[in-house]
């Protein structure tokens, strides 16, 4: 069988975890915590790095930071995730519901400014796959209108952005805050897990109570106060030392397993593209202004019903794909609160959008021999 995803392991996982047992502290902003937090933030130019149970968590910490309250609305995608839209809809907001451009899942920075109102806070990039979003653009909208841009990098770990100046930057360090996700689905994984990254020094200090479950337990330890208490709101965000010290092991490996997920990326790409043509399915699109962190390798199909013929042709095989989202403007939960607009190509997307299986120990050749054969 070829599943879709199969989790990596370093071989380092379990030796490191061991560790941080022994150690004696394995409650969480320990020397695994503290160790990942400086990697992130010294390879890729973060301000803060806080790591979290999950990119939900980290994407509710943003909420909580730029202080989303009822009747604030927040511009994203609707080809996303649900945690996207949990977040701020746990503090009152509204969602406005932007479409994906026609090339790619991501949202269609050209159509934001169209819906920026007075009660506009924050809009909220996904980059989908590990690919940038426009970036020049959200982050000109924001300073004109006095926005929140809250990057939504779960699967953009390695991923960069070049600027219409030429500056390349890391995914995750242009938004005034980015939320990455370690989830055992991702390029470098955890198990479950994430992280809040803040770019803006105003929700540093803040940032690190509400990890704290509302203390300032952090200036304690560092001996910044003569003792901690109750400060701000917050709830258990930061994970255990067990959660940090596996995904160290990750972390030390991170160029390895970036390099044979982007062979294997190129692989499918290549070895597809005539297939894809003549079935008119269309292979990822990668913008000028973005690179490419090999998180998934997906096509658009056709018709959905090309694309269930797919699925069904490999699962035959034992070979297992998966479609991804079902647009949150549709859902049952958000169907009466969209405002109607109509968003025609998310909604391509996702009935047309398939993944294919991309990890590390991929038996990529094959997978794209049971695609060739399908008729």
């Amino acid at each position: 069988m070829i599943p879709f995803n199969k989790p990596y392991l370093t071989g380092k996982e379990t030796q490191y975890i061991e560790e941080a047992v022994k150690s004696g502290k394995i409650s969480g902003n320990g020397i695994f915590t503290q160790k990942c937090q400086q990697f992130f933030e010294s390879n890729y130019g973060f301000k803060k790095a806080l790591l979290t149970t999950s990119c939900t968590d980290a994407l509710e910490m943003a909420a909580i930071l730029i202080n989303i309250k009822e009747g604030d609305e927040v511009i994203m995608p609707s080809y996303t995730f649900v945690s996207t839209a949990n977040a701020f809809v746990l503090r009152g907001a509204k969602i406005v519901f932007a479409d994906s451009m026609m090339n790619h899942p991501n949202m269609d920075a050209t159509k934001i400014e169209a819906l920026i109102t007075s009660k506009t806070k924050a809009i909220v990039p996904v980059h989908y796959a590990g690919v940038a979003c426009d970036m020049d653009v959200i982050m000109d909208l924001a300073r004109k209108y006095d926005l929140f841009v809250v990057e939504d990098a779960a699967q953009a770990i390695d991923s960069y952005f070049t600027g219409k100046d030429g500056t390349k930057k890391a995914l995750g360090s242009i938004g005034h805050l980015a939320a990455f996700s370690f989830h055992e689905t991702k390029n470098i994984i955890s198990g479950e897990g994430g992280m809040l990254v803040i770019n803006d020094k105003q929700f540093i200090n803040r940032a690190e109570i509400i990890w704290e479950k509302g203390t300032n337990r952090s200036s304690f330890f560092r001996g910044e106060v003569d003792k901690y208490g109750w400060v701000d709101i917050g709830s258990s965000f930061l994970p255990s030392e067990i959660v940090a010290a596996f995904l160290w092991a990750q972390l030390e490996n991170l160029e390895n397993i970036q390099k044979v997920r982007n062979q294997l990326w190129r692989e499918y790409y290549l070895k597809l593209a005539d297939w894809a043509k003549e079935n008119e399915i269309e292979l990822p699109q990668i913008p000028s202004y973005a690179t490419n962190n090999a998180h998934m390798f997906f096509l658009k199909c056709k018709s959905i019903e090309q694309r269930t013929h797919i699925i069904n042709k490999l699962k035959s095989k034992d070979t297992h794909p998966v479609f991804h989202y079902i647009s949150l403007h549709s859902s049952p939960f958000y169907l009466d609160k969209h405002d109607n607009r109509v968003l025609p190509n998310t909604d391509v997307f996702t009935n047309t959008l398939l993944r294919l299986p991309l990890f590390y120990e991929l038996d990529i050749q094959t997978v794209i021999n049971q695609l060739l054969n399908i008729k």
